[in-house]
């Protein structure tokens, strides 16, 4: 038995939770494989509830390839929506809290303001709008649950932004890097830390919180700061999204407000650029 379960387990979250589990001593957690833990799978997914008996339930799995998406709506709504939907439903039956990972993308990020929880969602992409739609089945379900939106996630684990750059930069002369979309970054251990502290406080403070780094910044200035930070000799040019087409559309403005769980939590965040150096000093420790 585990009062924890984490679906995900191999994804990079997945892996930060593992880490920062550890360093926080928490050893009644499971991290189950992708076969035992299919969330499309409801009987796969009885089984283990009855193995672990969880009080809280974690999901970091998702189909997360924006572009690849547009393409594959079904699938990607099997895995954000019906797979959360079968997660939720189980939580209810077991009287388990789930801890729901959701996106910036939910939104259409055309207001130059920094987003709350109760803004209206409007989603530009088909990930934006089955995440949207996997918050939309939990409510159905139970009010046992924690939605995390959180954006540009990265890490030491995984394929993300930052591990491209370090990648890129090494073989090339110079990038272009759109400059015109604004975000925050946000370490995944970082999350992952805000998860568990939320788990392990006991608290019944249910809903929807936005988690990601402090700061405001555009891919183009991320980039720098990665270079910058890793010594890395490369010329970053700054382009606009138009002069670098996507099949999927992204938020051009996606920075949101912390205020929410930063108060009900008492959790501090770090600035981006302090979690990015943590990052890529960790990855020069173990390339």
């Amino acid at each position: 038995m585990s009062k924890i379960i984490v679906f995900g387990a191999s994804g990079q979250l997945g892996q930060c939770l593992k880490q920062v589990a550890a360093e926080m001593d928490i050893t009644d957690i499971a991290f189950p494989n992708e076969t035992e833990a299919n969330i499309l799978n409801p009987d796969a997914l009885q089984e283990l509830f009855d193995k672990h008996q969880p009080k809280y339930a974690i999901n970091c799995a998702a189909y997360t390839a924006v572009d690849k998406a547009e393409d594959e709506l079904e699938l990607a709504r099997k895995i954000n929506k019906t797979g959360v939907d079968n997660i939720a439903a189980l939580c209810k039956v077991f009287d388990a809290a789930l801890v729901q990972v959701s996106t910036d993308f939910i939104f259409a990020g055309s207001t130059p303001h920094p987003l709350i929880e109760t803004d209206p969602a409007e989603p530009i992409s088909v990930y934006g709008l089955t995440k949207l739609e996997g918050e939309h089945v939990i409510p159905q379900h139970t009010e046992k649950y924690f939605i995390l939106r959180t954006s540009w996630l990265y890490s030491e684990h995984g394929n993300n932004f930052v591990k491209t750059m370090l990648k890129l930069g090494k073989e090339r002369d110079e990038l272009k890097i759109i400059a015109d979309q604004v975000g925050t970054p946000t370490y995944a251990i970082d999350l992952a830390s805000a998860i568990l502290q939320i788990i392990e406080s006991g608290s019944q403070a249910y809903g929807i919180y936005h988690y990601s780094n402090e700061g405001v910044t555009s891919w183009y200035d991320f980039a720098q700061g990665i270079f910058d930070i890793s010594k890395t000799e490369v010329k970053a040019l700054p382009i606009r999204t138009s002069e670098y087409p996507t099949k999927a559309t992204r938020p051009a403005y996606s920075v949101m407000d912390k205020a929410k769980i930063k108060k009900t939590f008492g959790i501090e965040i770090p600035y981006w650029r302090h979690s990015l150096e943590r990052c890529i000093q960790a990855l020069a420790q173990n390339p």
